[in-house]
């Protein structure tokens, strides 16, 4: 019996990532585990978020699909979301209960994810939740600074920057090595995120800020 729960459950997941909608119905309704997890980590609902399978999501989620669950590359169906630029997909992920602070293997969120690619439809939608807009990743980076650094200083991110200084973004919260973000801006000449940073009261000098941020700054 549970082997072939099990068989059902891998089932489910190739229908999901393809797309099959009427596979994926009638693997649900002949009792398929909606938590089965393929040998790379990924359950139905994380292969159908690959793909941006809305309908199959859609049904996933309906089943009681949890949009936290993640793969051994730890991605959710959430965190693609905010990589992929998939708008809608984040929408259905966040109603569904999906956790803003969620990392990935960087500890960065997905608003850090959506930032330094800018996806500004992605920025937008998860500036409306709580997330944490001055978290800190891995290497050391907060949204802000992936936006420029990682930026190509564009129409996209210069609206991301926008985005996240009328956000509240420490706009003088330097890197790891004490490097601001206007130091940044100005070093790769975006002239019009300079002129948003300064705007929103920028600094070229770090302040050792890094030794004062608060724990809300620096939750890991």
């Amino acid at each position: 019996m549970a082997e072939q729960s099990t068989k059902k459950g891998l089932q489910l997941i190739t229908a999901s990532e393809k797309g099959d909608i009427e596979a994926v119905k009638s693997l649900l309704d002949d009792g398929a585990y909606i938590h089965a997890q393929d040998d790379k980590g990924r359950c139905a609902v994380v292969a159908a978020a690959y793909n941006n399978r809305l309908e199959v999501v859609d049904l996933l989620i309906n089943a009681g699909a949890d949009v936290n669950m993640k793969d051994d590359t730890l991605q959710s169906a959430y965190l693609i979301s905010t990589s992929e630029g998939y708008t809608e997909l984040l929408k259905k992920t966040v109603k569904a209960g999906a956790d803003v602070h969620g990392t990935d293997s960087y500890n960065g969120t997905g608003l850090i994810r959506a930032a330094d690619r800018g996806h500004v439809e992605i920025v937008k939608e998860l500036l409306k939740t709580n997330i944490r807009v001055n978290h800190i990743n891995k290497i050391g980076w907060t949204a802000l600074l992936e936006a420029i650094i990682l930026g190509d200083g564009g129409v996209r991110h210069t609206k991301v920057v926008r985005l996240l200084a009328d956000s509240g973004a420490d706009v003088n919260l330097p890197d790891k090595d004490g490097v601001t973000p206007l130091a940044h801006a100005e070093n790769r000449n975006f002239t019009d995120i300079v002129g948003i940073l300064k705007n929103a009261g920028a600094e070229n000098q770090p302040q050792n800020r890094r030794d004062t941020v608060s724990e809300e700054v620096r939750h890991l």
